[in-house]
């Protein structure tokens, strides 16, 4: 266990690294203190440990637990059963989120109490869980699945800008990219693979991926439909350019890590609670297994706890004064920044390295995680730099989102459908924890500093995420494209080779 823990350090330094490396070296030209670099690169190394030990979490707990429920529930064959486990799942499993509670935190001026936010999500999320088991229970096409329910968006989207509350667009689109985070990722996934794995046939593999691209679809729309009959008033909104200074984290340090302890708990002892339950009625695993997911759960609590407070001491006040310094500085160094930065961001989310793991070992090495990480890098880079031009010129981010998307669908009928599902599950999952609590509050700050009031920072702040969760569609469905193309090269230089051989080298047989 020790030398798999060192494993998952190592990997987990070579992650946050380069993020680190990045603001450390220009934090003293920005007029940062001493005080707040140590901070930061401290907060780095907690870092490190946190996403290490929860990575390992993930294997022996988080993964197995969607694993057997997915397996269990199949074999049953009681499909009313089933759609009802993965439903509340769903709505447990993205409490549990710590992205999204710090999303709701940040708007709870507008949806208070901010549980209201969370729990509309959750429900979001669970129904369309929903629609992810009976699309692999039922064979059902995820490319005609995903071009009705974005028409579906895009349709409330559009309801919701005719009764004028086109601010809370950004929000919508943000609460999809922060619902597939560190915990939901490894659960939702392992589930997709036991249900295809146990139903079976020629396309297990493809099945299996899908369920994170739905259950980010739900969140956006159950928003919607929640601001379209809510009195939400931009107006009213305080405390959005308001981040704490890191003296000011450092003096609550006590409170932060009670708050995240007992948040954790909480979020975590609702699926463990759920997950006995049904272990007594219908999974009836051995001992053991429930020994290793015991320990899993331990290491998961420890690794989110010290991520989160990691996060909420160093990463979010520096994040948000560092944002504010570069838009003083040069707007387009704030452009190349968000570039460089979202390259290298990527690296550091938890879930992202278990949905490249997943990938390379349902694929049978046919993506590799090296290939995938290098997309979703770029992917993300580009999102951030967008975002960062959006922040300066203050248009809609609906003129991303619309192209994007359509892009993005309009690929899924040219590529592998295996490509289209993990493209879609890797846009909700490259938009993670470390997005919602560092990206978010540097263009928070970026917006400050040029002048945007709470209604400006709503809606060209807001939205980063939706944009983190977008680019990664195209990327990876790019990659399938190119696969595609070369097979047809090589297939057709073949083909040439073997007619242009010559007759003499033709063996006849009498």
């Amino acid at each position: 266990m020790r030398k798999i823990l060192f494993a998952k350090l190592k990997e987990s330094l070579i992650s946050v690294l380069p993020v680190t490396a990045i603001v450390l070296i220009l934090l003293p030209f920005m007029g940062f203190t001493v005080q707040e670099m140590v901070v930061f690169a401290v907060s780095a190394l907690f870092l490190v440990l946190g996403i290490g030990l929860f990575n390992l979490g993930a294997d022996l707990a988080m993964t197995p637990m969607g694993s057997y429920v997915g397996s269990g529930l199949t074999k049953s064959k009681k499909l009313a059963i089933l759609l009802s486990v993965c439903f509340v799942m769903g709505v447990l499993i993205t409490i549990a989120e710590p992205d999204l509670s710090v999303l709701a935190g940040q708007v709870e001026s507008v949806i208070s109490p901010k549980m209201l936010l969370v729990i509309t999500v959750g429900i979001g999320v669970g129904l369309f869980l929903v629609v992810a088991v009976a699309k692999i229970v039922f064979h059902l096409n995820l490319s005609m699945l995903l071009m009705f329910f974005y028409l579906m968006l895009f349709a409330v989207c559009a309801i919701l800008i005719e009764n004028g509350k086109i601010s809370f667009i950004p929000l919508s689109f943000d609460s999809g990219g922060v619902t597939t985070g560190p915990i939901t990722v490894p659960f939702i996934m392992a589930l997709g693979v036991g249900i295809s794995t146990t139903i079976g046939g020629r396309n297990a593999n493809e099945n299996s991926f899908g369920l994170i691209a739905l259950c980010s679809i739900g969140p956006m729309i159950a928003v919607m439909m929640l601001m379209l009959f809510s009195n939400g008033d931009t107006s009213s909104m305080s405390g959005l350019d308001e981040y704490v200074t890191v003296s000011e984290s450092l003096g609550e340090f006590g409170r932060i890590v009670l708050n995240k302890l007992k948040d954790v708990a909480i979020a975590l002892g609702l699926v463990v609670a759920f997950f006995f339950i049904l272990q007594f009625i219908i999974l009836k695993l051995p001992k053991q297994k429930l020994i290793q997911i015991g320990i899993g759960i331990a290491y998961t609590f420890l690794g989110l706890v010290i991520f989160l407070v990691a996060v909420e001491v160093g990463f979010m006040p520096i994040g948000f004064k560092l944002g504010m310094k570069i838009a003083e500085f040069s707007q387009p160094v704030l452009v190349v920044f968000g570039l460089v930065l979202g390259m290298v961001v990527v690296l550091a989310e938890p879930a992202v390295h278990v949905l490249n793991k997943q990938v390379e070992e349902i694929t049978g090495g046919g993506v590799k995680k090296l290939e995938m990480l290098i997309a979703l890098s770029i992917a993300v880079g580009i999102s951030i730099g967008l975002s960062m031009l959006r922040t300066i010129f203050g248009f809609s981010i609906l003129y991303y989102l619309i192209p994007g998307y359509l892009i993005s669908l309009g690929l899924s009928f040219f590529v592998p459908k295996i490509y289209t599902a993990i493209a879609f599950d890797s846009g909700g999952v490259a938009s993670g924890p470390l997005t919602s609590s560092f990206i978010l509050p540097l263009v928070i700050g970026a917006c400050v500093a040029l002048g945007g009031d709470t209604d400006a920072i709503l809606n060209n702040a807001f939205g980063v995420v939706a944009m983190v969760a977008m680019t990664p569609l195209i990327m990876i469905q790019i990659l399938g494209f190119k696969a595609v193309m070369l097979s047809k090269v090589r297939n057709k230089l073949a083909m040439k080779r073997i007619l242009a051989a010559d007759d003499e080298q033709i063996i006849y047989f009498k």
